[in-house]
């Protein structure tokens, strides 16, 4: 079954090594992180991650070890605590990246399997393996925590990765009270055409998780939402309602 689901960002800035000048800043943000890690640890050992990776759709098993190097600096993680052998892909995609920093961060002995999709994947697309992910978890007797990493809105001012766009403020305002809410409905009908305009790359693995979750009851609370440099980054934590 889906014990919890924990919804976050991927700016690599969440390392404390790469944020550097950025990393007082991003604080709250990183504790946020780390504080749903915790809670997915406590609900499962074993971690899904949803994310979205330009080389498409494939799944990625432990063991396996990434890093950060290109992102600035040789931060390595690990997907399984028997990894630590692991060669070192360095072409680990981000989320997973993201997932392994977490779980060592949140000192969590997480075994992670990854489940990437196109950043523009089809909604259909996504439903279907929401769909199959969560008729999975129906099926295995012990606990499968999901997380579920993509950044909001990269258009939310006149510098870079984005420029301004203003619909970016009314599309994150909706995302942020929908994991705060844990309202499937509307995250599954997020417009993927206006989401690729603004550089959204949660949207694909947001419409994965409102598939996986379609048909439960959860209790949802946003831990964390904001907009530090123009890209917008929301956390929260969605636990099933027995």
């Amino acid at each position: 079954m889906l014990s919890l689901v924990a919804v976050v960002p991927e700016p690599p800035l969440l390392v404390p090594e790469l944020a550097t000048g950025a990393a007082a800043e991003t604080a709250e943000l990183r504790a946020a992180c780390v504080g749903a890690a915790v809670c997915l640890g406590a609900a499962s050992p074993r971690w899904i991650v949803v994310g979205a990776d330009g080389r498409g759709r494939r799944t990625v098993r432990a063991p396996a070890r990434g890093t950060f190097a290109g992102f600035g600096v040789d931060v390595t993680v690990q997907l399984d605590p028997a990894s630590a052998a692991a060669p070192i892909d360095r072409e680990l995609p981000l989320p997973l990246l993201i997932a392994g920093w977490m779980a060592a961060a949140a000192g969590v002995p997480a075994s992670i399997r990854g489940e990437l999709v196109a950043p523009d994947e089809t909604p259909a697309s996504c439903a279907d393996l929401g769909t199959a992910l969560a008729a999975e978890a129906a099926a295995d007797p012990e606990p499968i925590g999901l997380l579920v990493v993509g950044d909001g809105a990269a258009t939310h001012s006149e510098t870079l990765p984005g420029l301004l766009d203003e619909r970016a403020g009314p599309f994150d305002t909706a995302v942020a009270t929908a994991l705060r809410d844990a309202d499937t409905d509307v995250l599954a009908h997020l417009d993927a055409g206006l989401a690729t305009a603004l550089l959204a790359a949660g949207r694909a693995p947001w419409q994965v998780l409102a598939a996986a979750a379609a048909g439960g009851r959860w209790r949802g609370e946003l831990l964390h939402s904001s907009i530090p440099y123009g890209v917008a980054y929301h956390v929260a934590v969605w636990a099933p309602l027995r």
